[in-house]
């Protein structure tokens, strides 16, 4: 018994290795890149508890009635925190830039968007399974 909790150990330890390389070094690394293999990608601009802007490249998609919309859905997602705090941010998509109001999708649109846009089972193994996926849809800003 002591062996088999021992083998089971490394392997949980092996892959936890596994998914923090994967979320800090490759999606780090490689993420700017993902465009161009097809996956879109923006710009998002948030501000900080100290005022401070932060950039940050996220993946996005556009619904079927045509809403911007991000997901939160790694382990690590400040972004997501600032942006609860502060919903106005600016987002560069298509070298466009642009004012949004972020709103948390919840309910009903939230069953939806995450149905259109499902997490995989290779996308949440490779993530690490993290417990929690959050949508955000960007609206624009009024001023616009």
């Amino acid at each position: 018994m002591k062996k088999l909790l021992k083998w089971v150990g490394s392997i949980f330890g092996i892959y936890a290795v596994f998914v923090l390389i994967f979320e800090s070094v490759y999606l780090g690394y490689f993420q700017p890149s993902f465009e161009e293999g097809g996956i879109p990608m923006l710009d998002i601009t948030t501000i900080d508890a100290g005022g401070n802007r932060a950039k940050r490249r996220l993946a996005w998609f556009e619904s079927s009635e045509g809403h911007i919309y991000v997901s939160a859905h790694h382990w690590a997602r400040g972004w997501y925190h600032e942006l609860v705090a502060k919903p106005e941010v600016s987002a560069e998509i298509d070298d466009v830039t642009a004012d949004y109001t972020a709103a948390i999708v919840t309910g009903n649109e939230f069953d939806r968007v995450s149905t259109e846009y499902p997490l995989t089972f290779v996308v949440r193994f490779l993530m690490g399974f993290p417990p929690k996926r959050d949508i955000v849809r960007l609206d624009p800003a009024s001023n616009q």
